[in-house]
């Protein structure tokens, strides 16, 4: 089956207002900006979305934050992103912050139909006992936090801990971005973009993968895919423009003089 469309805009046209999502990418690598534009560009809002960062400034997910178009935002890191920071406490954005392993386990499970799970991470704190602030009021009051967390005690080699019991995060649709693909879509991941690409397109109902360069079927050995397309229903083929551009996060220089 030919999953390629013939542009962003129809790949993401059917993401209505409060759709949920799951976003691929890690800091700035690997995010599917080309489709987050076209988000954007289409003026869906009121948002849900799971991605381990919110982008960087006005850099990936960070242009529909700061456009105001994302009303729940689940992550394990802020960064240095001043206008998530501000939206949070000034009650613009509700936020769940989750620490990295337990949203990237979320996602997965979602993907294999596992609807919950215990993890140790979190135990004895206030993942466990709830109270995380969610949402802020205008005058800077908590109006929604996070709820406890069923417990049980399991004795893992010979230790008894407390593990808490952990929801999986299933998503409308899926957003991500591989450096290789074909047209059935299996794709391809580099280095970090791997982190968590393949967990967010596994999490959503409808996965969509922007692709830096479309190959074709069978031209990608088994043992180099890193997503089978059973989880890809749709696969954009960006142009060497689009693919070329990977805005840098921090960059250093030494002076070698």
């Amino acid at each position: 089956m030919d999953k390629t469309v013939a542009s962003a805009a129809e790949a993401v046209a059917d993401i209505g207002d409060g759709a949920t999502l799951a976003v691929g990418g890690f800091g700035l690598c690997g995010v599917p900006a080309v489709l987050i534009d076209a988000l954007h560009t289409q003026g869906t809002t009121n948002l849900h979305v799971a991605s381990n960062n919110c982008g960087v400034g006005e850099m990936g997910l960070g242009k529909l934050l700061h456009a105001h178009r994302i009303a729940r935002m689940t992550a394990s890191y802020i960064g240095d992103n001043r206008e998530f920071a501000r939206q949070y406490l000034a009650g613009e954005l509700e936020v769940e912050l989750i620490p990295q392993g337990t949203l990237a386990e979320r996602l997965r499970a979602a993907g294999v139909g596992i609807p919950a799970f215990y993890t140790p991470a979190g135990g004895g704190t206030l993942v466990e006992t709830g109270g995380i602030p969610w949402r802020y009021d205008t005058e800077g009051h908590v109006v929604a936090s996070s709820p406890p967390r069923p417990t049980a005690e399991f004795t893992v080699d010979g230790v008894t801990r407390t593990y808490v019991l952990e929801q999986a995060f299933f998503a409308d649709f899926a957003l991500v971005r591989a450096i290789k693909g074909d047209r059935h879509g299996n794709l391809v991941f580099h280095r970090a973009a791997r982190n968590f690409n393949p967990v967010a397109a596994m999490a959503g109902r409808v996965a969509i993968a922007e692709v830096e360069e479309l190959v074709e079927v069978g031209a990608l050995d088994p043992d180099e895919v890193h997503l089978p397309g059973v989880f890809v229903h749709r696969v954009l083929p960006l142009t060497p423009e689009q693919a070329a551009d990977k805005p840098i996060e921090k960059r250093t220089l030494r002076d070698l003089t």
